[in-house]
C-alpha cells in the first residue's frame, strides 16, 4: 500500500466523521474498496449508522460526538485495535470535508488496480497449474470471471468496457517453452498430417500456426498448410521442399534432425485427438500470458483506471481468439461448397500433370454435315 493511498483512505473516513451527509455523494464507493481491514470496518459501520439515522439533526448544526464513538464502537466489533484516539488522527488526515468524492475516487483507483492484479495472478495460478493437464475448463472460467470484474470496474469508474491497445510495442515476450509431453503430441501430429494428407483438410480452419510451442514446430505446420492452401500434394518429399523454399533450414528456424523425426516418423494415430490437445495447450499458454501481462499493467500505479481496463481487456484479446477456434474444433460447421479453393486445388494439379504430345492430326476432321469428296478407287488390274 502505497503512502498515497493511505492518506487517501484515511482523508476519506475523515471526511465523513467530520461531515456525515458526505457518505451520499460516496454511494458509490463500497467497504471493499479499502485496503486496511480496520478502515473497511469504519466505513462499512458508517454506513450501517446511517441507515439506522445516526446521527440524529443538531439545532446547532454541528456533528455530535456520539457520531464518532458510536462509528468506533461498531467498527470495534470486527477489528481489533480500534480506539477513539485513531478516529481523531482519520479526523486530522482530512484537509477538507467537502472534497470527500475526490478522496474517494484515490481510494477506488486504488481498489481497482488492486482488484485487477488479484484476479490476473489468479488466473495466471490456474493457467500454470493445468499447462501439463490442459485444464481448459478452469481456465476459462477465471478468464471470463476476470473479464466480467474488469466489465464491472469500467462501469464504476464511469468509462466503457472498450479494448485499448497499449501505446507502445516493445519486443514481444518470449513464448512458454513446450514440455516433453506437449512437443512429444506436437511432433507427432505433424508426422500424421505428412503421412495423412487428408487430415489436413480437418484441422487447417482453426489449428494455427501459433498454436503450437515446440521450436520450429509452428513453422513446418505453415509449410503444411501452405501445401493444402494451393492444392498440392503433401508428402516427405514435398513438405521438405517447402521448408527449403522458405529458408527454414538455412536459418536455422528448423533442423535435419527433427525434420527426419517427423518425416520419417510412424504417421499413427489420431489428428482429431493430437490437435485438441494442441489447442488445448495453446489456450492455456495464451491465458497464462494474457494473465501476466494485465498483473504487470495493474502493478503501474501511474497507470488511470481507464486505460488500465481498456488494455486489461485487450491483453485478453488473444484468448478470445484462441478459444473461439477450440470452440469452433469441437463443434465444426456444416461443410461448404468450396468452389474458390477447388478451383486453386485443380490448377495447382494442373501444373503438376504430366502432358502428353498431342496425336490428333493437324487439320481437325470434318464435322457431320460436311460434303466429301473421294475419288473412287479404280482397279489396275
Amino acid at each position: 500500500m502505497t503512502d498515497v493511498l493511505l492518506r487517501g483512505e484515511q482523508a476519506v473516513l475523515g471526511a465523513v466523521l467530520l461531515d456525515p451527509a458526505q457518505l451520499d455523494t460516496l454511494y458509490w464507493l463500497t467497504p471493499a474498496d479499502f485496503y486496511r481491514p480496520a478502515h473497511r470496518a469504519m466505513f462499512a459501520a458508517m454506513r450501517t449508522l446511517s441507515t439506522d439515522g445516526r446521527p440524529g439533526p443538531s439545532t446547532d448544526g454541528t456533528v455530535p460526538l456520539s457520531w464518532v464513538t458510536d462509528t468506533v464502537a461498531e467498527a470495534g466489533r470486527h477489528v481489533r485495535g480500534l480506539s477513539a484516539s485513531y478516529a481523531h488522527t482519520l479526523i486530522a488526515a482530512c484537509p477538507r470535508p467537502q472534497n470527500a468524492p475526490v478522496y474517494g475516487r484515490l481510494v477506488l483507483e486504488g481498489s481497482i488496480h488492486r482488484t485487477v492484479a488479484e484476479h490476473a495472478a489468479r488466473l495466471e495460478h490456474i493457467a500454470q497449474l493445468g499447462a501439463g493437464q490442459h485444464q481448459v475448463d478452469d481456465v476459462v472460467h477465471h478468464a471470463d470471471v476476470l473479464a466480467s470484474v474488469l466489465g464491472d470496474l469500467a462501469r464504476r469508474w464511469g468509462t466503457g468496457p472498450r479494448p485499448v491497445p497499449p501505446p507502445r510495442t516493445g519486443p514481444s515476450e518470449a513464448p512458454s517453452p513446450a514440455g516433453p509431453e506437449q512437443s512429444a503430441d506436437e511432433r507427432l501430429l505433424l508426422s500424421v498430417l505428412v503421412s495423412r494428407p487428408a487430415a489436413m483438410g480437418e484441422v487447417y480452419d482453426w489449428l494455427r500456426p501459433g498454436d503450437f510451442a515446440g521450436p520450429g514446430h509452428g513453422q513446418l505446420y505453415r509449410c503444411l498448410g501452405a501445401l493444402h492452401h494451393r492444392g498440392e500434394p503433401i508428402d516427405e518429399v514435398t513438405a521438405l521442399w517447402e521448408v527449403q523454399r522458405r529458408g527454414l533450414l538455412a536459418d536455422g528456424t528448423l533442423s535435419q534432425e527433427l525434420l527426419d523425426g517427423i518425416l520419417g516418423g510412424p504417421g499413427a494415430g489420431s489428428a482429431e485427438w493430437l490437435s485438441d490437445q494442441v489447442i488445448r495447450s495453446s489456450l492455456v499458454r495464451t491465458a497464462a500470458r494474457a494473465a501476466t501481462d494485465i498483473k504487470a499493467l495493474a502493478e503501474d500505479q501511474s497507470l488511470a483506471p481507464g486505460r488500465l481496463i481498456g488494455q486489461a481487456l485487450h491483453a485478453l484479446g488473444p484468448l478470445d481468439e484462441v478459444r473461439a477456434r477450440w470452440t469452433r474444433a469441437a463443434d465444426p460447421p456444416p461443410p461448404r461448397p468450396e468452389t474458390g479453393h477447388t478451383a486453386r486445388v485443380h490448377a495447382a494439379l494442373a501444373r503438376s500433370a504430366h502432358t502428353t504430345p498431342s496425336t490428333q492430326p493437324a487439320h481437325p476432321p470434318a464435322t457431320q454435315g460436311t460434303a466429301t469428296h473421294r475419288h473412287p478407287v479404280r482397279s489396275t488390274s
